[in-house]
């Protein structure tokens, strides 16, 4: 069987990590999440993934992000009940704007872990 290549592997734990996020925003206790939790958990993941592979870790965030405000388009063309009130296309963008800035702030703060560490580890 044939290994995944780097990007593959990226985009892969870009998909899970944003499954369980997703997961834990619409699901976990009936969707009765608060959203700190959702912004904490994008955080962590992509300040991880940002300090593991610095620059090439945009493949895995940029995943990771559109997972979240995605899932709230699929309920609302879909027609089922979402978490995220008003469930309008306009709400669904502000969500998507708002966790992208999250996101984006993770990842520059990872990529600027891995540089401080480079740079100990030198010392």
């Amino acid at each position: 069987m044939k290994s995944l290549s780097n990007w593959q592997m990226r985009l892969l734990v870009g998909l899970v990590a944003g499954a369980v996020i997703v997961f834990i925003d619409n699901f976990a206790f009936q969707g009765e999440v608060s959203p700190i939790v959702i912004v904490i958990l994008l955080l962590a993941s992509t300040i991880t993934v940002g300090a593991i592979w610095k620059w090439q870790a945009w493949i895995a965030v940029v995943t990771l992000w559109i997972c979240v405000p995605m899932a709230h388009v699929v309920k609302h063309l879909l027609g089922l009940p979402d978490t995220l009130h008003p469930n309008t296309y306009t709400s669904i963008l502000m969500l998507a704007v708002f966790t992208f800035v999250v996101s984006a702030i993770g990842f520059l703060f990872g990529t600027l872990i891995n540089r401080i560490s480079k740079g100990v580890q030198k010392a």
